[in-house]
């Protein structure tokens, strides 16, 4: 049966928020009642963008305030200072956009084997105490560069920076990761989750996390697609194409849910880059 977001429903759903109801919750409670996640999280998210929000989360949002690409005219190229980069496509909410020709292939070359030599199992913040953790979600091996460390990676944070309109100061260092076959990153959120033990430290050095591209430095034979479960949308990793995604707010409303799909033939090299509210020290 198709389900439909009547007025009287926006109404309800409106006066929850007002009356300081999180997003969350109000979620649950609808899915609770039968109705599908996807379209729970769109209602509220929708309600959220056009600004009502409980108080604690008015605090919070950063609605208007996000790195965002000029692709608000339909524009097919950006100018990124040194290149020019393909809008191939878009996606409003959440905002989602696919760039291609990011980066050259000796550009993509060079990160990895500047990287190489300094991966690790990867790990994610833990959840109960300070600081990170290995995690069988993740089962990549990674590195990060220092913000600038090469002449390679200060230039691309300078593209980027461009590209989506937020200073470079304001990145964390890129993140080079590695998947073999067989590895994955199972569907999370990027944000920090106030439940999680280190979050309050993390925020000290720059606040929240407001968006993340993913940029892929080469194209495995099969698998290892970077997914979004909400919107039913992936993004095949195809050498020296990136994807941009942003959010407004630190709760699942924002619909970046997202995760790295399995490889399933050769392997897999990434680069993030993680943007944050203010500066990252």
């Amino acid at each position: 049966m198709t389900q439909y977001i009547t007025p009287d429903l926006r109404r309800w759903l409106k006066e929850q928020l007002q009356s300081g109801v999180k997003a969350t919750d109000l979620v649950i409670s609808m899915t609770q009642a039968g109705w599908e996640r996807k379209l729970a999280l769109q209602a509220v998210a929708e309600l959220k963008i056009d600004g009502w929000f409980g108080k604690k989360e008015e605090a919070n949002s950063l609605a208007g305030k996000l790195p965002e690409p000029a692709v608000g005219d339909g524009r097919c190229l950006l100018d990124a200072g040194d290149r020019e980069v393909s809008v191939l496509a878009t996606v409003q909410h959440p905002r989602v956009v696919v760039f291609g020709n990011l980066l050259s292939a000796e550009e993509c070359r060079a990160i990895i084997d500047a990287a190489t030599p300094r991966m690790q199992r990867s790990e994610t913040v833990s959840e109960k105490s300070v600081g990170s953790e290995v995690n069988v979600a993740r089962t990549s091996r990674g590195m990060f560069f220092e913000r600038g460390e090469t002449d390679v990676i200060a230039r691309l944070e300078a593209r980027i920076a461009r590209l989506v309109n937020w200073p470079v100061e304001n990145g964390e260092g890129v993140q080079v990761l590695n998947y073999q076959p067989g590895a994955e990153y199972q569907p999370h959120y990027d944000y920090f989750d106030a439940r999680h033990a280190s979050t309050g430290s993390i925020l000290k050095r720059g606040g929240q996390r407001v968006g993340t591209l993913v940029m892929y430095l080469n194209t495995p034979k099969r698998g290892g697609a970077t997914t979004f479960p909400d919107i039913k949308m992936a993004v095949q990793p195809i050498q020296g194409q990136a994807v941009f995604f942003s959010y407004a707010t630190p709760d699942p409303s924002s619909l970046t849910l997202h995760g790295g799909a399995p490889v399933l033939e050769g392997e897999k090299w990434v680069a993030t880059k993680w943007l944050r509210q203010g500066r990252f020290e």
